[in-house]
């Protein structure tokens, strides 16, 4: 244990975010470093408990209690061990991550919980300023070879660990750079791109090589990877989007999420030669969607200069307090204020967008919105209970139905689930022999840590699949739905 009294002398303390009026004014990240002290009295906090909650709330079964005490005595170099023995990347998950296991804390029954996040984000950064996260090279080469179509976090999880196990792995990416997801939909206020491309750089000492720019399915067909691959895993994610169908949807304005976040990220960057195509700069913004991508379109166009922006949430506002009917350890739909929510802008529930309104021009001018109530588990539209709201842009981040159905799906000849997502056994195979699938793309829609922790245990499948045992570690995932659902 590590200070035995920790959670009942040291209050909760997380890092301070840069204030408002200044970090709106660039693309870096909102959060300023915490005191490596304060740091550690945070991690004296964690009780050790005898049976520690956290490890059921982390899908990737991290040894919090373990890294916690490390870090509390100062032993980093062993606290970035325990902490790379569960999870590849970190840096991804302490940034990103709803920290689930914070949710399932026991000092959170009843107190706050322990800054398991910031304890596992700053671990993993003493670790690359020290030198301490270094290439992992495979001890031998086994002759398999593996294609892993997608580099976000599932796919890079996957490659990593059969890379390391002596596998030559290559990764098809259809961007012009690697990361999926983690480069095109976070924004650089989130987690800035360097944080993505040092880690790439080590994947690449280590022996994984990566194809970008390479639309699989059309520049290299689905029985070409067979026939040069032991196995083919995809990693592609659920990146078909959720649209909505009602009278107005045609007027210019209205794009997807995905659509939009993309070119923010290369705005951050500079990296466009212009002005962005899709800019909020001076333009009231709607979007459709209460959810963490719907908070980085707002943050997004917060930095580009937007006239307003509102978020709309069909729910109605959560509680600030766990409701009774999500008791402690589940994951609790409270009422979180993200830190583009702390900017600018104006939210509101329980509505629901009854038609988009244009000129003569075709431009869309305004959404005319109904408040609702949820009944007998359905939305039901609140009479006389109209108004409209005025938009320029509008973006629609109502979340993902599952894998784009592409040429690529159709080539391989694999099935779908009843969600539409790919079909694998417990053994994360497909129909297919030797096409394995993991993360979003076979799960549905989930958090990155899912996504890693899949990758994880999709690698150890893979690497028996073709040697015919394995030594790789991987979490239990029970809830891999096997071919016969």
């Amino acid at each position: 244990m590590a200070d035995p009294k920790g959670f009942l002398t040291t209050p909760r303390a997380t890092p301070t975010r840069r204030p408002v009026d200044v970090r709106i004014k660039d693309w870096k990240e909102v959060y300023q470093e915490q005191n490596i002290g304060e740091l550690q009295k945070q991690a004296g906090r964690c009780m050790d408990c005898g049976i520690p909650f956290c490890h059921s709330g982390c899908p990737l079964g991290n040894l919090i209690p373990e890294w916690n005490d490390l870090m509390w005595r100062g032993d980093r170099g062993e606290a970035i061990d325990r902490l790379h023995a569960t999870n590849n990347f970190p840096e991804f998950t302490g940034r990103l991550c709803p920290a689930p296991c914070e949710t399932a804390c026991v000092v959170g029954i009843n107190g706050d919980p322990v800054t398991i996040k910031q304890i596992e984000l700053r671990t993993i950064e003493e670790a690359f300023a020290s030198g301490k996260v270094v290439a992992q090279a495979p001890d031998r080469i086994t002759g398999k070879t593996v294609a892993v179509i997608g580099s976000g976090p599932a796919g890079l999880a996957i490659a990593q660990q059969l890379t390391r196990a002596g596998h030559t792995v290559v990764v098809y990416e259809r961007a012009d750079k690697p990361g999926g997801l983690l480069r095109y939909g976070i924004p650089e206020f989130k987690m800035e791109k360097f944080i993505l491309d040092r880690r790439i750089r080590q994947m690449e000492q280590e022996g994984t090589r990566f194809r970008t720019g390479v639309n699989v399915g059309v520049d290299i067909t689905g029985a070409a990877l067979r026939a040069k691959y032991d196995a083919v895993v995809l990693a592609i994610g659920a990146t078909a989007w959720r649209d909505i169908d009602v009278p107005g949807r045609q007027f210019k304005g209205i794009h997807q999420a995905m659509e939009y976040l993309p070119w923010g990220n290369k705005q951050g960057l500079n990296e466009l030669p212009g002005a962005s195509p899709i800019n909020a700069a001076g333009k009231h913004v709607v979007i459709l969607g209460g959810g963490d991508t719907g908070a980085d379109c707002l943050g997004t166009a917060i930095r580009q200069g937007a006239a307003s922006v509102s978020q709309l949430e069909i729910m109605p506002r959560p509680t600030e307090e766990r409701p009774s009917a999500q008791p402690w350890p589940t994951y609790p739909m409270i009422y979180r204020v993200s830190s583009a929510h702390e900017e600018s802008g104006e939210r509101l529930f329980a509505v629901s967008t009854e038609e988009f309104l244009g000129g003569e021009d075709g431009n869309l001018r305004a959404l005319k919105l109904v408040e609702t109530k949820f009944v007998n588990g359905k939305f039901e539209k609140v009479e006389n209970a109209h108004k409209e709201i005025p938009a320029d842009l509008a973006f629609l981040a109502m979340g993902f139905v599952g894998p784009e159905k592409s040429e690529l799906l159709t080539q391989l000849e694999v099935e779908f689930d009843d969600r539409g997502n790919i079909k694998r056994d417990q053994e994360f195979a497909t129909n297919v022999e030797g096409v394995f699938v993991c993360g979003d793309a076979g799960r549905g829609q989930s958090l990155i840590v899912w996504a890693i922790a899949e990758g994880r245990s999709a690698a150890a499948a893979v690497d028996t699949f073709l040697v015919g045992e394995t030594q790789l570690p991987a979490p239990i995932l029970p809830t891999a739905r096997p071919l016969t659902v």
